[in-house]
């Protein structure tokens, strides 16, 4: 077995991941906010404060003010002392090192998961594809963009390295944020897909197909935002 995981690891010793770790009611908060902030209904021109935000979503401004520290965390949203919230934008050079780091902890990662494929696992990544497939059809751009950086760290989660997946949650919804920066409206159906065939070769143990898919949707998503790609922005 790979030297990166640990073979005392077990399920019960694996801790929530970003998309998952608030409680309610604030974890229903946190996809609708950051789906306003993907769909860009919230911008790093908008301002807002805990009271609009708490007003506009129905909630507590206790709910408000943890969504926004979580979401501080993953450096989507910009808290300052005495200053209103602000969305986050990151530049090219954020970019591209963001894409860099999540190239080195996904190839590793992906190859893990195929060391360890369980039913449940796989079962809980089709119903994330199949749920950013409907959100793609329904032009929900800011939930197919979220969904699909949950399908990322849930394979994280399978790998069994717990640093290295909460590593990748820390890139995961930055790199989010520059796919929703990205010009155009239109929300390409590859990623999707591309999520799939990862799917399948990790349900088959193979991880150097597994690896090579990962790399390609990699290079499909730097092209995206860093190249000058005709296609649309794909989903990471």
């Amino acid at each position: 077995m790979n030297s990166f995981a640990s073979a005392s690891h077990t399920r019960e010793s694996t801790t929530p991941l970003p998309f998952s770790r608030l409680r309610a009611p604030a974890e229903d908060l946190y996809p609708r906010l950051f789906d306003a902030i993907l769909e860009q209904r919230l911008d790093a021109d908008s301002r807002f404060t805990e009271d609009s935000l708490k007003d506009m979503f129905g909630v507590t401004r206790a709910d408000v003010r943890r969504v926004l520290t979580q979401l501080s965390h993953e450096q989507v949203v910009v808290l300052r002392a005495n200053h209103r919230p602000r969305v986050a934008a990151p530049d090219r050079e954020q970019t591209r090192q963001t894409l860099h780091a999540r190239r080195l902890a996904e190839n590793t990662l992906v190859r893990l998961a195929c060391q360890r494929p369980q039913a449940d696992d796989l079962k809980r990544l089709r119903g994330l594809i199949e749920r950013e497939r409907l959100a793609v059809e329904q032009d929900r751009r800011g939930a197919a963009i979220r969904l699909s950086g949950e399908f990322h760290l849930t394979l994280a989660r399978m790998a069994g390295n717990v640093p290295l997946a909460h590593f990748l949650g820390s890139l995961v919804p930055l790199t989010s944020l520059a796919i929703a920066r990205c010009e155009g409206s239109a929300h390409s159906c590859c990623a999707w897909r591309e999520h799939l065939a990862l799917v399948e070769a990790v349900e088959c143990g193979d991880a150097s197909k597994a690896g090579m898919l990962m790399n390609r949707h990699l290079d499909h998503l730097e092209q995206t935002l860093l190249g000058s790609a005709l296609e649309p922005c794909v989903a990471g």
